[in-house]
């Protein structure tokens, strides 16, 4: 007769199995380890917060002028100084950094949306489509941007809502470009197949399933695009096509900086400083966040 063997005890707590990680902790991870990143991420945050309640807790206000005190070295009455009509600096810094952030992300916002639409439109059709709308693109390539948008603005008029559109309609064909090359890297995959099997529409595909599933590269572009947002911006500023007084950008400040910046340094040297540390700041969160979702790239 064969032998039979005993069992094994069965033990009496159940055995915990081991917790699987998403891909968006583990990038949370491997970014939160990224201590350049986390220095830009923090520095964004702090200059924000700022920039909306600072001006809010002052004693002055960005349009107060006085005359008798004209440009004032920086003092305890007044921290970063005075501009040439007496406005505190410090005040005018926050108050340009709402509208130099604010175009920076809703000029982005619309060359997000623009780019993510018509490159995965293209790249999902393919073929005699795809050929055509990247033929727009790489017409659009050709046009000078920024002589295209100084035109839009001497047309329709120079106001803060046209410079956010102006700007997104010009920035959004790099990344429709990228969008279209990861539609055309997944559109094959099994998942697709299985929606398109059961009969789903097009649109659902390519909104609920395809756009998804490369968030990743959406949003390291974002960060890369607000920085060239911001700068075009400042360009405009310099040029005088930004923003209108009392108002004031960073660009704009940066260029009354440079016009009295052999008398007066304050006013070039803070503006720039701050400009310089948002741009710096966003380039570093977008590498950080381009090697915290490319899991080839990590090192863990």
């Amino acid at each position: 007769m064969p032998t039979i063997l005993p069992s094994e005890p069965i033990p009496d707590e159940p055995i915990e199995l081991e917790q699987g990680s998403s891909l968006w902790s583990d990038a949370w991870h491997r970014l939160s380890k990224n201590k350049i990143a986390v220095f830009g991420g923090v520095t964004l945050i702090v200059l924000t917060v700022a920039c909306i309640f600072g001006p809010l807790l002052s004693s002055y206000s960005y349009e107060d002028q006085n005359l008798n005190l004209g440009a004032s070295a920086p003092s305890m009455s007044h921290w970063l100084g005075t501009d040439t009509l007496g406005r505190d600096l410090l005040v005018r810094l926050l108050v340009g950094g709402r509208i130099s952030i604010g175009v920076g992300l809703c000029a982005t916002l619309v060359a997000l949306t623009i780019g993510v639409v018509y490159g995965a439109t293209a790249g999902f059709f393919g073929g005699k489509t795809d050929a055509f709308m990247m033929r727009i693109v790489d017409i659009m390539y050709a046009l000078p941007f920024t002589i295209f948008v100084i035109l839009l603005m001497v047309f329709f008029g120079r106001n803060i809502v046209l410079l956010f559109v102006a700007i997104g309609a010009v920035e959004w064909l790099t990344m429709a470009r990228i969008m279209r090359g990861q539609i055309m890297s997944i559109k094959k995959m099994e998942f697709i197949e299985a929606a398109r099997s059961i009969g789903l529409g097009k649109r659902r595909i390519i909104f609920r399933h395809m756009i998804p599933n490369v968030l990743g590269p959406i949003i390291v572009y974002t960060t890369l695009t607000i920085p060239a947002v911001m700068l075009l911006e400042a360009f405009l500023s310099f040029l005088g096509l930004g923003v209108q007084p009392p108002l004031s950008s960073w660009g704009v400040l940066i260029k009354d900086g440079a016009e009295k910046m052999e008398e007066f340094w304050w006013l070039l040297v803070f503006p720039g400083t701050i400009f310089s540390l948002t741009l710096f700041s966003l380039n570093f969160l977008g590498d950080g966040l381009r090697d915290a979702l490319d899991v080839r790239s990590s090192k863990d």
